[in-house]
């Protein structure tokens, strides 16, 4: 299989292996969205290399893990994605795959493999080394358990690197027992007897909360040298976790010349690694970082965290306004002033605006919405869309009957699982996003202001995104609205088809929310007509 290979990694590069050291975390199941969505932040961030999964033959291949029986398997879930400047790599715990589960680098979508070994078959696993090079692959050697090597050890270690000449070889701190004059001890080692073609690399864990101190010092080594150092989203790993990424990022940016996007960094944690942290939460703290990183008072932070309408990007433009000499004295009410203000803002949406009021105009519509509804009544929807002309709108989902014409998408954490819907859907399924998602790679079809959108005189929920979308419908003088799957809530039972999608908050606020949804459908009707096709607690309400 042709494609085209990455660029070779700078003299200091920045691997990323969140889908590999992570997966011990949640047995590799991130689900394909956020395998999807993790890839394409860290290709969008300018990681150098990305490590996409463990290549293990006793595993069966599963369309939702990073874990693959074979390297053919990789492509299965990531082909077709673009994969930048970056270089891809897949990992192999040595013993764990036979070489006849490894394809021809020419015919693999990945550029290289690392493979992990314990000192006692450090021979066979560099023959294996050996072997995966001349497959064609850019080939690294990781020594597990790094502390555990004496000084014979590490020389043997070092002649049969020397011999075989991999693409890296990386010091892997199993245990988080290095502390710097350790770590800095080995390397001077290292970088005297490898040949100097032969990259360095450095994976730290956390146990001794030394994983970004000591990732550091050992890019400090002012060796000439290609040298690699490991981190992951948040931390994630096992245990204490590892080095984390946007921390390593921030320094490296700060210090190294590197321009990384730590944006994109971190929407990849809020949306496809905090979920798998709050079930099973390893030692770092995002909410913390935040915080240190703006050099705010945390309840700042947790303010915005609880209006539950700002991305983290968003989050991080509006801790950046705080005044020097209010960043560490909380003030509740200048906080929330800055809030309104940054909401208030305008993008520029005109042009877009326009080619909806020419595409929209005078037309019906059916929204679609994610309630248990839509699939008690797929045949009466179906029958009104073969019946009428109807332009068909899904709010942060995508219909499971059927493919719609629009996708009206206002909420980051359901942009992401769409991801591999919106793949197969291709060119049938037209974004309408509101400003405040961003777009994992290229641009939606159209972007509108979300400010315009919002509720501002509902302070507990301004963001309802039915709410939001009549109001952009207003604008586009609609001759009919119909809505399915907008069922409202009750406390005590699933309210979504798809109970991954139902927020926690819901059940408590379920007396209020159908009220508010009673009343603004009301003011809605006053101006276009607004038809029910399946069961709502908004129109019961209103009855």
């Amino acid at each position: 299989m042709a494609k085209e290979r990455a660029k070779t990694a700078r003299n200091i590069s920045l691997l990323d292996c969140t889908l590999r050291d992570g997966g011990y975390v949640n047995d590799w199941l991130f689900g394909h969205d956020a395998l999807v969505n993790i890839f394409e932040r860290l290709v969008s961030a300018g990681v150098d290399i990305i490590e996409v999964g463990f290549i293990d033959d006793r595993r069966p291949f599963d369309y939702d893990r990073s874990i693959f029986p074979d390297t053919a398997a990789v492509e299965k879930v990531f082909g077709g994605l673009d994969r930048g400047g970056s270089m891809v790599v897949g990992m192999i715990d040595y013993g764990t795959c036979a070489l006849e589960h490894v394809q021809p680098c020419s015919e693999c979508w990945l550029d290289g493999i690392r493979v992990i070994f314990k000192k006692h078959i450090k021979e066979e696993a560099f023959a294996y080394c050996a072997a995966l090079k001349a497959l064609g692959y850019k080939v690294f050697a990781q020594a597990v358990s790094i502390t555990s090597y004496d000084e014979t050890e590490l020389l043997e270690f070092i002649e049969l690197a020397n011999s075989v000449k991999p693409y890296a070889v990386s010091l892997v701190d199993t245990y988080g027992l290095l502390h710097q004059s350790d770590l800095i001890e080995i390397v001077k080692t290292m970088d005297e007897r490898l040949l100097p073609e032969i990259g360095l690399g450095y994976h730290a864990h956390n146990n001794f909360q030394m994983g970004y101190a000591n990732a550091i010092a050992f890019l400090k080594d002012r060796s000439r040298r290609s040298l690699v150092v490991d981190a992951t989203l948040y931390g994630m790993g096992k245990s204490a976790g590892n080095a984390p990424i946007e921390l390593l990022s921030m320094h490296m940016n700060s210090h190294l010349g590197k321009t990384y996007d730590i944006n994109q960094m971190l929407e990849a944690i809020q949306t496809s690694v905090m979920d798998v942290y709050k079930k099973s939460p390893w030692g770092y703290n995002l909410f913390y970082y935040v915080a240190a990183s703006n050099k705010v008072h945390p309840s700042y932070v947790s303010y915005l965290m609880n209006k539950r309408t700002l991305s983290i990007t968003e989050q991080n433009e509006i801790l950046q306004q705080i005044d020097e000499e209010k960043k560490l004295l909380y003030d509740k009410d200048y906080i929330e002033r800055l809030y309104l203000r940054y909401q208030q803002r305008e993008c520029n949406d005109a042009a877009d605006i326009a080619v909806l009021q020419e595409r929209w105009r005078g037309k019906e519509f059916l929204l679609l919405g994610p309630g248990t509804s839509v699939v008690k009544n797929k045949e009466r929807i179906q029958a009104l869309i073969e019946s009428n002309a109807c332009e068909i709108i899904s709010i942060n989902y995508i219909y499971p009957v059927g493919i719609p014409a629009y996708l009206f998408l206002t909420n980051s954490q359901r942009y992401v699982q769409l991801c591999t819907q919106l793949s197969k859907a291709g060119d049938s399924v037209t974004t309408v996003a509101t400003s405040n998602v961003t777009c994992t790679a290229g641009k939606f079809a159209y972007k509108v202001n979300y400010s315009s959108l919002i509720d501002t005189e509902q302070k507990e929920i301004p963001d309802n995104s039915l709410r939001m979308l009549l109001k952009l419908l207003e604008k586009m003088d609609p001759k009919k609205v119909y809505l399915a799957g907008f069922d409202g809530y009750v406390p005590d039972d699933v309210n979504y088809f798809d109970i991954k999608k139902e927020y926690s908050y819901i059940r408590e606020k379920a007396n209020f929310l159908n009220e508010y949804g009673t009343q603004f459908i009301r003011e809605f009707k006053e101006k276009f007509p607004i038809e029910f096709i399946t069961p709502s607690k908004y129109q019961e309400e209103e009855k």
